[in-house]
């Protein structure tokens, strides 16, 4: 049966991911696709519509592929990237229907977002989101994509992923955000992201942090190491086109850098990439398959102690980085590699701190013996919570990504997760102490609502450091029973 994922796209960023992230999973489903027939692996994040009749109606699966339409809801208080999503290569997936848009932004506030356009569009919100929900035929789950530095992605997706929670507390809800560098140039991101962390650690399943600083450092190595190439701009070949699959050019889509900017499409292709492979197990066949409720169940030992570190091993494919192939990697370096600083897309290196739970998504013709001897080999090298009796969960889809042999996700419940928590407490407590920038958002909410959400902040942090610092109990010696001495 289908199992399908809505997919909610707030804001600038948001968007910006989702536009590169649509774009890739055409890239993929064509590749695996010759006979050009709306397959499940398809479903998972595309409805099949005959837009021939009036209104269209869904096409079922193992018909050919008609129109191709993405399940998702699109949100955004300006309409710049909102109209070249409708206006660009990506424009047949997407219908006008699936967008709400304002004109005047959120004024990179979390509160005007959250307390202000939240209300304003609740109902509207929900009606977005009630109409893939019941297209859907086994929904799995949402993926909020969004930022915490700016006004809409945090404090408009706070509000809804809290709206999803109501209305859907059934289904999963995950969250890839994108957490501000230390020297971000939005003012207020300290309080921004604040406020977004509170929220997610209150209504989301699992959040994925993906860090601005990781992301452009991971580019400009891959920048130092192939100079006949922009950043991810020279990708080769085409992808499926909403109604066929003729290849089509990428075009020139929202958030690509210019000349000496910061390498967005880059970053974001980054993050777009961590979403195929982290579903890559509920679309195509594996001898060892990991549903993405699987994640949840396996990786969150608490209920607030779920955010979970990534990492990835290409962190991007050949095609993407305008490179020739080189030779390939053998399966031992994908392995290690995964767990290197320079593939974590959240600037800590877990090795440490402690491992609560690991989960290793691999693609590619990976056999069990071969990942179960790279786990015990890489086990000795970590640091594993004591009550811990394995922590591994490993996944084996049998679809590399395009291009590559072989792939490697590392999702960690990493106790390192206190360092970015941290940070953002102690970059929101100097503005705070000030009372810096205060007054815009006591404008839409109370002060004492703002410090109950940094303390929550602080504790969920000393949580982590708490985990970090136990260690197993002494050993209590046995005492024989009384008539046995």
């Amino acid at each position: 049966m289908p199992r399908e994922i809505i997919t909610v796209q707030v804001g600038q960023c948001g968007n910006q991911i989702g536009c590169r992230f649509w774009e890739m999973a055409l890239n993929e489903h064509a590749a695996y696709n010759a006979k050009a027939r709306y397959d499940e692996a398809l479903s998972s994040f595309f409805q099949n519509v005959d837009a021939r009749r009036d209104p269209p109606v869904n096409v079922p699966v193992g018909d050919p592929i008609r129109a191709l339409k993405a399940r998702a809801v699109v949100v955004d208080m300006e309409e710049g990237v909102t109209n070249e999503l409708l206006t660009g290569p990506m424009r047949d997936v997407f219908d006008s229907k699936q967008f709400i848009t304002g004109q005047s932004g959120s004024g990179n506030n979390w509160a005007c977002g959250s307390h202000h356009y939240g209300p304003m569009y609740r109902e509207s919100l929900l009606e977005q989101v009630r109409r893939p929900v019941e297209e859907a035929d086994s929904l799995q789950s949402f993926m909020l994509l969004h930022s915490l530095g700016g006004g809409t992605g945090s404090g408009l997706g706070s509000y809804l992923l809290a709206a999803l929670a109501d209305e859907y507390p059934d289904v999963y809800r995950f969250s890839v955000s994108v957490f501000p560098s230390d020297d971000d140039d939005v003012v207020t991101s300290p309080y921004n992201a604040m406020l977004s962390c509170a929220a997610l650690a209150e209504h989301a399943d699992c959040v994925l942090p993906v860090e601005n600083q990781a992301l452009m450092d991971i580019v400009q190595s891959i920048e130092a190491k192939s100079k006949n190439a922009s950043p991810f701009g020279g990708r080769s070949g085409g992808v499926l086109s909403g109604s066929s699959l003729s290849g089509v050019d990428g075009g020139d889509v929202a958030g690509r850098a210019g000349h000496g900017g910061k390498p967005w499409d880059g970053m974001n292709g980054i993050a777009a990439n961590l979403l195929l492979n982290l579903t890559a197990g509920m679309r195509f066949d594996g001898a060892l398959n990991v549903d993405i409720n699987e994640i949840t169940m396996n990786l969150v030992p608490f209920p607030r102690l779920h955010f979970l570190l990534s990492s990835m091993s290409p962190v991007v494919t050949p095609a993407d980085r305008g490179m020739t192939v080189p030779a390939p990697r053998t399966l031992d370096q994908i392995f290690s590699e995964v767990f290197s600083t320079d593939r974590q897309l959240a600037s800590v290196d877990p090795r440490r701190n402690t491992y609560m739970a690991c989960a290793l998504l691999m693609r590619g013709a990976v056999n069990i013996s071969d990942a179960n001897r790279n786990v015990e080999r890489l086990k000795r090298g970590l640091k594993m919570a004591h009550w811990v009796s394995d922590g591994f969960k490993v996944g084996l889809c049998d679809r590399a990504p395009v291009n590559s042999l072989y792939s490697a996700t590392c999702l960690a419940n990493n106790c390192a997760m206190q360092k970015p928590l941290s940070a953002i407490c102690e970059r929101f407590h100097k503005l705070r102490r000030k009372k810096v920038f205060l007054h815009h958002y006591t404008e839409y909410m109370d002060v004492e609502d703002i410090d109950g959400a940094a303390a929550s902040i602080g504790s969920l942090a000393e949580e982590y450091a708490r985990v970090d610092a136990s260690r197993a109990p002494d050993a209590v010696p046995s005492i024989a029973p009384l008539g046995f001495r």
